[in-house]
């Protein structure tokens, strides 16, 4: 079984249990991933990239969207490795964004409250800030305009 179809039915299988089950497993998960080195997150990174866009949409937002919940109570810390660890991914690899459905995605961010969209926004719009030129042009041309006005980057 080759390393994307593991993902992917890591991440099927993950989404498919009930929140009460599902959200500690993926908390664990997290946390596991804090504790890797930097090329063992590039590879988690890498292979839910190419996962992602070959879930059933629905069960990758039910995921998605516990993903987003855990990481607003996390530490600052935890998300910025997090979302840089995405980011810089991104940038340097745009391609691997393009097979989601973006739109979708940031449907699921604005489901979420208004205070868990202050502190996800809050730690997404630092990181791309502090990128360099390019890498923000990046970014701005890959995410939807709906996204980075409402997160104001």
């Amino acid at each position: 079984m080759s390393q994307p179809n593991y993902a992917r039915n890591i991440i099927a299988n993950l989404a498919g249990l009930p929140e009460f089950l599902r959200k500690p497993i993926l908390q664990d998960r997290l946390f596991e991933f804090f504790s890797m080195s930097q090329e063992d997150r590039r590879e988690i990174i890498n292979n839910a990239l190419q996962a992602g866009p070959t879930i059933q949409f629905d069960k990758f937002a039910t995921l998605f969207k516990t993903w987003l919940e855990i990481l607003c109570d996390l530490s600052e810390e935890q998300r910025t490795i997090m979302f840089s660890s995405y980011i810089t991914e991104i940038v340097n690899h745009p391609e691997k964004i393009v097979l989601f459905n973006l739109d979708g995605i940031f449907e699921i961010y604005l489901s979420l409250s208004q205070e868990q969209k202050v502190v996800l926004s809050a730690s997404i719009r630092k990181i791309v800030m502090s990128l360099d030129e390019n890498s923000r042009r990046k970014i701005h041309l890959t995410i939807p305009e709906s996204a980075s006005k409402e997160m104001g980057v």
